[in-house]
């Protein structure tokens, strides 16, 4: 028999019955060395500081008969490397049993008597991890963290993003003599240091709920620059199909509306608001605070040589070129040929540069014309008043 046992802290103590009882009766204990350093009394001496599923096959093969234990830290079924060896033992034929442990997301909770059943769980350690992207999507976020992600460092990201007023609690320890919890602002927290075996739970105010694309146009701080308004961006953002995860570009972001719109849309991506005037990056920065909109960058530069550096886009909302429609369409498809793309044109000129541009690059482009019309009041009757049409131009491989 095979026993794959979470040993929780990894102090004897955090065993459970049932682990206890199956280490104990081990003829073969394989684990990390810092496991095999607290073993409990009555434990065989037939020990091996092995961790890797490799490793621990080649260890099983020379005996083959013998009752074994799989040592891991915290529990079998969180982040754990039994997920890895569990298959490659059935596929043998081995006859395998998991016994779980406590997780670090319970030593935490207990730790500072707090339920965490609402927690989003999240591994830091040696996985790709945006933790802007996590918090914006869960009011309380867990990081299991390692590797060259330590709390301080996702701390550091997060204050970076806006996000350092965020409240930011570190586990280092658990469940060890050497337990220590500490409490601060993710921006506090950024500048200390951590053991290396150490957990973090970021909590934050509950933003807004999101709705259907189309904030008012009051809702933004405008000054003069010109924006896109209301109606256009529902559109625009319809025309981009826009998923929760995409990377985006917004260029001629002029005050950021379209850019807010996509952020929210996509609270677990990258939106990148390109703009070179510095009245608008101005308005663009305050429009990205008010509506907390913090995987929002903005790129101070005019296009298409701002666009070298970002990666590539999943959709690019098109608002202004400064006349090089040609070559900024030209970097958005050679950063990725299957970007989504919508133009916003008033003057016919753009018009007709957009349709130009994307035939020149095999597109088919589709043009949809947006008029509106809202009430004004003039005395005692209302009155339609009509804007500019605005014309959305968007491309699809033929």
């Amino acid at each position: 028999m095979i026993s794959l046992i979470g040993m929780g802290s990894g102090c004897p103590e955090s065993l459970t019955v049932q682990g206890l009882d199956a280490l104990q009766s081990a003829g073969l204990i394989l684990g990390a060395k810092r496991l095999l350093e607290h073993l409990p009394a009555g434990c065989t001496d037939n020990c091996k500081a092995v961790y890797k599923p490799e490793e621990i096959l080649a260890c099983l093969a020379t005996q083959p008969d013998t009752d074994t234990a799989v040592l891991y830290s915290g529990d079998t079924g969180f982040y754990s490397g039994a997920a890895k060896l569990l298959p490659l033992l059935r596929v043998i034929g081995y006859s395998v049993r998991v016994l779980p442990g406590l997780s670090c997301v319970q030593l935490l909770a207990a730790a500072v008597g707090r339920p965490w059943q609402d927690w989003k769980l999240v591994s830091a350690h040696g996985r790709v991890c945006d933790p802007v992207a996590e918090v914006l999507s869960h009011p309380q976020v867990f990081f299991l963290t390692g590797g060259g992600d330590s709390p301080a460092t996702l701390c550091s990201k997060l204050t970076a993003a806006g996000l350092g007023a965020a409240h930011a609690l570190v586990g280092e320890n658990l469940g060890t003599p050497a337990e220590a919890i500490r409490f601060g602002l993710a921006r506090e927290l950024a500048e200390q240091t951590f053991a290396p075996l150490s957990v973090l739970l970021i909590e934050r105010e509950t933003l807004p709920p999101r709705r259907t694309p189309g904030l008012p146009d009051d809702a933004f701080i405008r000054g003069a620059v010109p924006m896109t308004k209301q109606e256009v961006r529902a559109a625009a953002l319809a025309k981009l199909a826009v998923t929760p995860t995409d990377t985006l570009w917004d260029v001629g972001a002029g005050t950021g509306s379209v850019s807010v719109e996509l952020a929210l849309a996509a609270p677990a991506g990258q939106v990148y608001a390109v703009e070179c005037d510095p009245e608008a990056c101005i308005l663009i920065q305050k429009n990205r605070e008010k509506f907390s909109a913090y995987n929002l960058t903005l790129i101070e530069g005019k296009a298409p040589e701002a666009l070298d550096a970002l990666p590539a886009p999943d959709a690019v909302f098109i608002g202004g070129t400064k006349g090089n429609m040609d070559t900024v369409i030209n970097a958005v498809l050679h950063k990725n040929p299957a970007a989504r793309l919508c133009i916003a044109a008033i003057a016919l000129e753009t018009l007709s540069a957009a349709v130009a541009a994307l035939t020149a690059h095999g597109l088919a482009a589709e043009v949809t014309q947006i008029s509106v019309s809202r009430t004004k009041a003039a005395g005692s009757l209302h009155l339609l008043m009509a804007s500019n049409p605005v014309f959305l131009i968007t491309g699809a491989r033929t």
